[in-house]
């Protein structure tokens, strides 16, 4: 459900914690300031939420905590320019204004049965974290998930704490692996798309998401169609290129599909008919 009348309109929210990722990602927790709001609050995995720092501006996130687990709502942050510099100058307790849910989600849905392939580079994994909880606690609904999570070196791996959650889970595969050597990596070395081919996960029955880099998305794709995957079945998430949120301002166009109107998922199928913008 949509959590203010105007969707222009930011609902002010409240940082309850914040992790440190890496050296330049961190993890915030929220919880917007209206009880009932917060408490009425519904999103789908995938959909996407506006962050503003008042005086300063706003960017777009993936809302990376799963509708399963409402406690609060989570956001991961690249440093990267004026406004994610200054979110990550907020401590517990700070006020930001939240706009949210945006955008479409991942077909959950049509995975429903199939066996799911989850490959994620980097900050990528956000996006993927909140399908894939969402589908370790609808476990029966899907069948055998694998997990293919890398980055360039272990300290630029998310989420390592909830790395034993996922293994332990019923029928997870979780491969992770970083580009080179690295002391104490007891994982897998070596670019995400190799790995991929490596592991050779069947297509059949199978869907695939895949987020990170647009590097290794292009080299992810060309791996996974030569496992015999199609089009219609892999997909990706472009919220990245999201701006104001609402079609409003027509900045995160492919050719004449709006990302946060008509994504930001889409399936390859639907981009391999969009201008090679990515």
């Amino acid at each position: 459900m949509s959590n203010t009348n105007n969707p222009y309109l930011p609902e002010m929210a409240t940082v309850r914690e914040i992790i440190q990722e890496t050296h330049n990602i961190k993890t915030f927790r929220v919880t917007l300031n209206n009880e009932a709001r917060m408490k009425a609050f519904s999103f789908e995995p995938g959909q996407v939420g506006q962050l503003s720092i008042f005086g300063v501006g706003e960017s777009t996130f993936v809302i990376n905590s799963s509708p399963t687990r409402m406690d609060y709502l989570q956001f991961s942050v690249m440093q990267a320019g004026e406004v994610t510099s200054r979110l990550h100058e907020l401590q517990v307790g700070d006020q930001i204004g939240v706009r949210a849910p945006l955008g479409n989600w991942f077909p959950y849905d049509k995975m429903k049965g199939k066996d799911v392939v989850i490959v994620g580079g980097g900050i990528g994994m956000a996006p993927l974290r909140t399908l894939l909880l969402f589908m370790l606690d609808n476990r029966d609904d899907y069948g055998k998930i694998t997990v293919i999570y890398g980055a360039r070196s272990p300290q630029d791996l998310t989420y390592s704490y909830e790395f034993d959650e996922w293994r332990a889970a019923r029928d997870v595969n979780l491969v992770l692996t970083v580009d080179a050597e690295a002391p104490d990596w007891e994982h897998k070395v070596g670019l995400i798309p190799n790995i991929l081919l490596e592991e050779n996960p069947a297509s059949e029955n199978t869907v695939a998401v895949t987020c990170g880099p647009p590097i290794m998305i292009k080299f992810t794709l060309e791996a996974l169609k030569k496992l015999g995957f199609t089009d219609e079945n892999i997909y990706t998430t472009l919220e990245k290129r999201m701006k104001c949120g609402v079609g409003l301002c027509g900045r995160c166009n492919i050719g004449t599909s709006y990302v946060c109107v008509d994504g930001p998922v889409y399936s390859f199928a639907q981009l391999s008919k969009l201008p090679n913008e990515l």
